[in-house]
């Protein structure tokens, strides 16, 4: 197979040296590629600048001197300036796509020694991004070998050099690490979320979303992919967490957005807000799904053009942050609802990651039980352990699919706590562990007849137990979470409404008697299926819950 170069004029090393036949006694990094003995060029592509031709003719006769059967072949290329990158990335970029590289029937390599150290940047980039074909080429003068110098082929397939692939091997598993808090994890299927967390994290800018029943670890694990690209040099800005189900109306936009002095009755003073707060920092957006329509839709323009409008001001504010967000619920559903914005769940979907509850995860509960323990003792100062009944018994009712974990990490952390508060001398016993078990059964245990179920509504809604709660079914485990008490109250007044009715306006009939009368609305019907689509459901489901 026949080989081909690609180089640069070294306006001072390819011109370095006595000139006469004195000149063969210094080294010219061109020259020399030429006098090899071991490297043979079938061709030999020459870029140089039209300023510098007498030099450019000087060097090519004088390769056609040392291999004789080495084509040169001379191809001007004009930098205004070799020192300014984009100019000089920008020509080389052109020069790679307007030649035909045949890959197939040549070897070609590139020469990166000569040039500017702009060029040489360049040159590498365009061979790294296969703009240029081949293998790299490093030349260097020598003591021993005269004019000939010395040179070194380097091919940028990691795979070829042990060494280095080792250690970017051993990096890559110290982030993974880091990402999963130092925990060495058992779960396979965790283990590969976490090595594909870790690759965009690295890699990417674009938003993250995190998805997952409460206590799972999202707002942990955004931490987490903070530092590591922070430790990265790709973050310089703060970390900014904010749990968005705390925030409502003009203050919810205060809050990210910022408002001005006087934009609303208590806007004492400028406020620059959490979304400035991140600026070349992470934003993690907890529970995004309760970001109310107003919010939804400023944060859509600042994560896509980086600027807002801060409360009562005309002029804008810009911000740029990495922005991972967090729920627990089902944010497509709310999409077909009406409560959440199509085109912002586009725009936050594009990296979308479920992280698993503890019961989904019982492999780990032995890891994360140690690293519980390892934390409390660097917290307290103090020695704490298991005695060996005493962990054989937790991890047993840890580990059975009858303990239910619904509350998951943060369940496991409260639980491992109180073990550890109130165990004697640092040593937890078995029946320190009995007890917690019990106090945790007590507190799963559903609610029996005998020990007074309350009435689910004032209209007399039959009562619910834990194990059997029809909302459950409607909403979803864990509604209690994501609704108030005051609305959960409101709909089942609203179910039982509909269960004695037949239709959807029969029931609107029935709950906005007095609002009728009054005129204050015109379509019952409309009006109740808006309410059931804030919380995702229709008179159908409701018509059909179990009385």
């Amino acid at each position: 197979m026949k080989t081909s170069i690609i180089s640069l004029l070294g306006s001072t090393l390819d011109a370095h040296g006595p000139r006469g036949k004195d000149r063969w006694n210094a080294w010219r990094p061109n020259v020399a590629l030429a006098m090899q003995e071991d490297l043979h060029f079938d061709e030999f592509h020459l870029l140089y600048q039209s300023r510098f031709q007498g030099l450019a003719d000087s060097v090519i006769r004088d390769i056609g001197t040392a291999s004789p059967d080495t084509e040169v072949i001379p191809e001007i290329i004009e930098f205004d300036d070799p020192w300014d990158f984009g100019e000089v990335y920008g020509k080389l970029y052109d020069y790679a796509l307007s030649r035909r590289f045949d890959r197939e029937e040549r070897d070609w390599y590139v020469h990166i020694t000569t040039g500017s150290h702009v060029a040489q940047i360049c040159l590498f980039l365009l061979n790294e991004s296969h703009h240029l074909p081949g293998k790299l080429v490093q030349t260097a003068p020598s003591r021993t070998e005269g004019a000939r110098g010395t040179y070194r082929v380097i091919d940028l397939e990691l795979s070829r050099y042990d060494a280095l692939a080792r250690r970017f091997a051993t990096e890559r598993r110290d982030d993974i690490t880091s990402l999963k808090g130092g925990i060495e994890t058992r779960n396979a299927a965790f283990n590969a979320l976490i090595e594909t967390v870790e690759r965009v994290a690295v890699r990417s800018r674009d938003p993250i979303l995190l998805t997952g029943p409460t206590g799972a670890g999202k707002s942990q694990l955004a931490r987490r992919v903070y530092d590591l690209k922070k430790a990265k040099g790709q973050l310089k800005g703060a970390f900014v967490d904010v749990n968005c189900a705390t925030l409502r109306g003009d203050q919810a936009t205060s809050a990210l957005f910022g408002h001005r002095k006087g934009a609303y009755t208590g806007a004492t003073a400028d406020r620059p807000g959490l979304l400035k707060a991140a600026d070349g920092g992470l934003l993690f957006l907890d529970e995004i799904g309760e970001l109310g329509a107003d919010e939804q839709a400023m944060l859509l323009r600042a994560i896509e053009e980086k600027r807002f409008l801060p409360l009562g001001s005309d002029k804008e504010t810009e911000s740029d942050f990495q922005l991972i967000c967090g729920t627990n619920r089902d944010l497509r559903a709310d999409v077909a609802a009406g409560r959440f914005r199509e085109d912002l769940l586009s725009r936050i979907d594009l990296w979308s990651f479920r992280l698993p509850g503890l019961a989904e995860r019982r492999e780990d509960i032995e890891p994360n039980l140690d690293y519980e323990l390892e934390q409390w003792n660097a917290r307290t100062g103090k020695r704490l352990s298991f005695n060996r009944e005493a962990r054989a018994r937790f991890l047993a009712w840890a580990l059975d699919p009858a303990t239910p974990w619904r509350g998951n990490f943060r369940e496991f952390n409260a639980c491992v706590t109180r073990l550890a508060t109130l165990a004697d001398g640092g040593r937890v016993t078995k029946a320190d562990v009995e007890a917690e078990i019990k106090r945790a059964a007590a507190e799963t245990r559903p609610a029996s007849d005998s020990s007074g179920a309350r009435a689910a509504s004032d209209t007399g809604t039959a009562s619910r137990t834990a194990a059997t709660d029809p909302l459950a079914d409607l909403l979803g485990n864990g509604y209690e979470t994501k609704f108030d008490r005051f609305e959960l109250a409101q709909l089942r007044e609203v179910a039982a409404a509909c269960r004695e009715s037949r239709t959807a306006a029969e029931a609107g009939k029935r709950l906005f008697a007095v609002s009728r009368k009054a005129k204050k609305t015109s379509n019952d019907t409309d009006r109740l299926a808006k309410y059931l689509a804030k919380f995702g459901l229709s008179f159908k489901a409701l018509a059909a819950w179990p009385s």
